[in-house]
């Protein structure tokens, strides 16, 4: 029994938001004994909104770094409070003065994600200062601080019990990305598997569509990975610890580059082999070392040893399966045969990738560790940063002045009819309003859900519990509740906060005179952030596609360049390799998350470009898988050899690409490119079959399926462009912003 005991604890600690809900649990539970030891319930609302707003506002540091960050974070909260209670008698220069700094706030975030953090939290904390403000009569008074000092107190709280949980349990949050990153990397695996099924009628498009999707999340979890480990390196390239992590990363994408891989069309592989055994032998590959891949998740976690013995023996089974293929000498499969045992070689490094994982000590040194620092080096970088989005086409930009409008919008129809806990409405507003209408109708529709879900909660917990007692505790639960869902189960969160707001103002108060005005507040709020994300320069993310589209042509041309000048020069990874590879896949990321966005969009604003836009997506990552076995197999080519000749193919198809970006983002036609795709596209095909060699030569046979593919990225690209000039031409009604 203790044994079972122990091992629920240990996988209850490896849970992501196990950590952060116990912070939020210790610092609520002391403002409660502190009220207690007082005998004055009263200071509960105050310490709590203030511990409230300094989680939402915690980064992701080593503790001197999140020391750092809490120093600035009190700081704002302070200026941030003084100049509420400062304008508030005011309304008019409260109402310029909540405009101007929801502006510069918002702008700030462009800087970076710690500074958006840090922004978002000092805006709700000015909010909580607003309400607190109003549920003691209505205006400030000049000897009555109690209440934002106790506010900032809170804050304070949390913020040095979060520096001290950093200092004490620094890796587990890298140990716990790590661990994302290979059950990501794990479902890209399994789905990619699905590619080699040997059936006929499949939807294939569908599945690489799914594929791509999840190469999004596999690229999220590295990104998230790495500035976790690079932030803890700071000044500790010496710790052992973080050292293996790192190397545990590196790993990560070496298998996620060769994972990405494709060696050739698999529709041709299916039907050459549809009556053997080879796919089916890659398809279990893939699929175990997939599972594998999620087993090594769960073992960095619980700090168990990794067994992948069943991908092994899948390894061999495709082995003999290619062997057997090869001894039958079909002349119909000799154009295959090298595409298959390249495959075959590509699965077996990764297989010895996974091996390496669970002892990354023993592996070979990664050579260059260095990782690309992408936070501002001064503050004239920053500056640089703020100055760029300083446009109308930032997304930044346009979210910094349509939020501080809908703001000021409730601050006026609040002044106007003077409703009860009107404050209500600026913070239901500001946790709406998004960047975009897609993210904006989410969160719109859960709030109001959730807030409906919470009162009936919160009256029934102060009508059954009666107790102070109870319902402060029920209060506590319910604050817990919220930071641990509210990423993932926003309703549920949504519910727990309003259970956390009754229970607490009923402290001090009646909490059943609460009800109807937070109802009526949160639909008004949430009215408030619909219309300005719809009316005020509004975000379509359609009229974007066509730039995300070029961003993702203009990446992997840059990986093709790098590529060639490894096998130029001989493998290396090095940062700039890294770097291309990373901002490749980022590109793609970024443009499979915007069409997910348009999906969500009214039907005007989506109209064809979705159909399109995928289509170009499914074109766009399998041009990236083609230059990810490309990179996969890079050597140094010798002058005398034959690949080494198709130097300036290659250079030719990184010309190409940057050409066809061009045109999408300048939205001209690229029909005049064809003449150069056909001239490129011939003397690639006039090369000397890349089958008749004795070894696989990867750079005649993935740059001439680069070239293929040239075309039909073309002619998506086009329909992309032909869509954007049908979406300008449409009626002033439908083309609002």
């Amino acid at each position: 029994m203790p044994t079972s005991f122990s091992l629920s604890l240990r996988r209850l600690w490896t849970l992501d938001k196990f950590a952060y809900s116990l912070r939020v649990f210790l610092a609520l539970s002391g403002a409660l004994l502190l009220s207690w030891a007082l005998a004055d319930i009263s200071l509960v609302i105050p310490l709590f909104l203030g511990i409230i707003a300094s989680a939402l506002s915690e980064t992701d540091d080593s503790w001197q770094g999140r020391l750092q960050a809490l120093a600035v974070t009190l700081l704002c909260f302070a200026a941030a409070s003084l100049v509420v209670r400062w304008l508030f008698p005011w309304p008019w220069l409260f109402a310029l003065g909540l405009g101007v700094a929801t502006f510069a706030l918002i702008m700030l975030g462009a800087i970076g994600q710690r500074y958006a953090t840090i922004a978002s939290g000092t805006l709700i904390l000015s909010i909580y200062t607003m309400i607190t403000i109003e549920h003691h009569g209505g205006a400030p008074q000049a000897d009555d601080w109690g209440q934002t000092l106790l506010i900032l107190a809170g804050a304070a709280w949390y913020g040095a019990i979060s520096v001290i949980w950093c200092a004490l349990f620094s890796r587990q949050p890298v140990k716990q990305s790590m661990a994302q990153l290979y059950r990501e990397l794990g479902n890209y695996l399994i789905l990619k598997a699905t590619l080699f099924e040997p059936l006929r009628g499949v939807d294939i498009e569908a599945r690489r569509l799914a594929l791509a999707r999840q190469n999004g999340r596999v690229v999220t979890a590295l990104n998230q990975a790495k500035e976790m480990i690079f932030r803890r390196l700071e000044g500790q390239r010496g710790e052992g610890k973080l050292n293996r992590y790192l190397r545990i990363y590196f790993i990560a994408q070496e298998i996620h580059e060769r994972a990405s891989s494709t060696h050739y069309p698999y529709a041709r592989l299916t039907e050459a082999f549809f009556h053997h055994d080879v796919l089916f032998r890659c398809q279990r590959l893939l699929d175990q070392q997939g599972q594998a891949c999620k087993r090594l998740g769960k073992a960095l976690l619980l700090n168990r040893p990794f067994e992948h013995d069943q991908s092994e023996q899948a390894l061999a089974d495709l082995r003999a399966s290619i062997d057997h293929l090869r001894a039958m000498r079909n002349p119909a499969w000799r154009e295959l045969m090298h595409p298959l045992a390249a495959l075959a070689d590509n699965l077996a490094t990764l297989e010895g990738q996974l091996a390496s994982a669970d002892n990354p000590d023993s592996a070979e040194s990664p050579g260059d560790t260095s990782l690309f620092d992408r936070s501002p080096g001064s503050v004239k970088d920053a500056w640089e940063r703020v100055r760029l989005n300083l446009t109308v086409a930032s997304p930044t930009f346009r979210h910094a002045i349509r939020l501080p409008i809908a703001l000021l919008s409730g601050y006026g129809l609040l002044q106007l009819i003077h409703p009860t806990q009107g404050f209500w409405i600026l913070l239901t507003t500001l946790f709406v309003c998004r960047p975009n209408f897609a993210a904006t109708r989410r969160f719109l529709t859960q709030r109001i859900a959730g807030t409906v879900l919470g009162l009936v909660a919160g009256w029934a917990s102060i009508t059954l519990f009666p107790s102070a007692l109870l319902q402060t505790l029920i209060a506590v639960v319910a604050g817990v509740t919220f930071f641990a869902t509210r990423e993932r189960h926003y309703v549920a969160a949504t519910a727990a906060i309003t259970l956390l707001v009754l229970c607490s103002f009923n402290q001090v108060g009646d909490g059943f005179d609460l009800i109807w005005p937070r109802l009526f507040d949160t639909l008004i709020g949430a009215l408030i952030a619909g219309a300005a994300v719809f009316l005020i320069l509004p975000d379509w993310q359609g009229r974007r596609l066509h730039r995300e589209a070029a961003n993702a042509l203009e990446a992997s041309r840059h990986y093709l360049e790098e590529i060639l000048h490894q096998y130029a020069s001989g493998k290396q990874d090095d940062l700039a390799y890294r770097l291309a590879r990373r901002n490749a896949h980022n590109a793609d990321a970024a443009l499979s998350t915007l069409l997910a966005n348009v999906l969500k969009e009214p039907e005007p604003y989506r109209k064809r470009v979705a159909n399109d836009g995928f289509r170009f997506l499914v074109l766009s990552h399998t041009l990236l898988s083609y230059l990810s076995a490309l990179g996969a197999h890079r050597q140094r080519l010798g002058e005398k050899a034959d690949d080494a000749r198709l130097f300036p193919e290659g250079r030719r198809i990184a010309g190409y690409l940057a050409m066809l970006a061009e045109h999408l983002a300048r939205r001209t036609s690229a029909a005049g490119l064809e003449e150069a795709r056909e001239a490129l596209l011939a003397r690639l095909e006039d090369k000397p079959p890349a089958w008749e060699a004795e070894d696989y030569r990867p750079m005649q046979t993935q740059l001439l399926l680069i070239a293929q593919q040239l075309g039909p990225l073309t002619d998506a690209a086009e329909r992309l462009i032909a869509v954007q000039d049908d979406r300008d031409d449409a009626p002033s009604a439908v083309r609002t912003g």
